[in-house]
């Protein structure tokens, strides 16, 4: 039952430990909004610097030079695919690949063309969010006072998006039809050119370096078996159908291998404790924001 709205004069005084109380958390958070603030601030700037020269490491000694690391991919079990592939920041510089090809002890052999280099945009795309999220926080130095506890949920909600967006292009390689696979840029980089019935791709999953190797089959013209076109997929099966330039084909095999780049886990836990650090000084204005918000009457 809704109870009559009463005056203002109707109302109980709030009582004096109700006063003290709320002077006592008033300058509580006041201190938050002065000093704690602007310490997650800076811890979280200490953090995100960090992560961000993960994505720039220079080679010793030669500081305006981007450290080349080489990653062997292969597995112990399966010997069909071999690949060294060398990153130097965001770029693959070199890639020399081994396939073995199915049914036959031929060996194919391909490498990158001593001109290109191939770009991977999920790494790209995760450092300029870091970036992003820097300047967010070095825009609120230590001279400024923040006067309320939105402003500062404001500011964490920013970083967080950035923070997020960057986790998410680790963890999220790019879907991709295999039309699309076939006509990249990336067919075109290699010596000897890759044959028409094979493609690659390269992309972060996580913290791992993958690289995918399709084998392809024609289907012949006359052929009886229900074509039926794949969508966009990170890793298509065996099976897997399409057609381009009128001609239809079907993935035979697919071999995939991986490695860990040791920087990239270290990202990734970099962006974990940041994102708790915004939630946790979050947790803290929310608590007094729900002091604000009861009325003792």
């Amino acid at each position: 039952m809704l109870h009559p709205q009463r005056s203002l004069s109707e109302l109980p005084k709030m009582s004096a430990a109700s006063q003290v109380e709320r002077a006592v958390l008033e300058e509580e958070f006041n201190w938050l909004l002065k000093e704690e603030v602007h310490a997650v601030l800076k811890q979280l700037q200490e953090i995100l610097k960090e992560a961000s020269r993960r994505f720039s490491m220079p080679t010793p000694g030669l500081e305006s030079q981007l450290k080349q690391e080489n990653f062997i991919l292969g597995s112990s079990t399966m010997d069909q695919v071999k690949g060294v592939l060398t990153l130097q920041g965001e770029a693959l510089t070199q890639a020399d690949i081994n396939l073995k090809v199915a049914k036959s002890s031929q060996v194919l052999h391909f490498q990158f063309r001593e001109d290109k280099q191939w770009k991977l945009q999920q790494i790209q795309d995760a450092r300029n969010h870091v970036n992003q999220a820097l300047l967010l926080l070095s825009s609120r130095d230590d001279t400024y006072q923040f006067k309320t506890g939105a402003e500062v949920n404001k500011l964490m909600d920013a970083v967080m998006l950035q923070l997020t967006r960057a986790r998410n292009r680790l963890t999220t390689p790019a879907s991709l039809t295999l039309p699309e696979l076939a006509t990249s840029g990336l067919m075109k980089m290699f010596t000897p050119p890759m044959p028409g019935d094979v493609m690659v791709n390269f992309y972060i999953n996580l913290s791992k370096l993958c690289l995918t190797v399709y084998q392809l089959h024609v289907l012949p013209p006359n052929t009886t078996k229900n074509f039926k076109p794949t969508g966009s997929s990170v890793l298509h099966n065996p099976g897997a159908m399409f057609e381009l330039n009128n001609n239809r084909f079907e993935v035979s095999h697919v071999h995939k291998v991986e490695c860990v780049v040791p920087w990239l886990s270290d990202t990734l836990v970099f962006f974990t404790i940041s994102l708790q650090l915004c939630q946790q000084l979050k947790d803290k204005i929310s608590v007094f924001s729900s002091f604000w918000n009861y009325r003792p009457f």
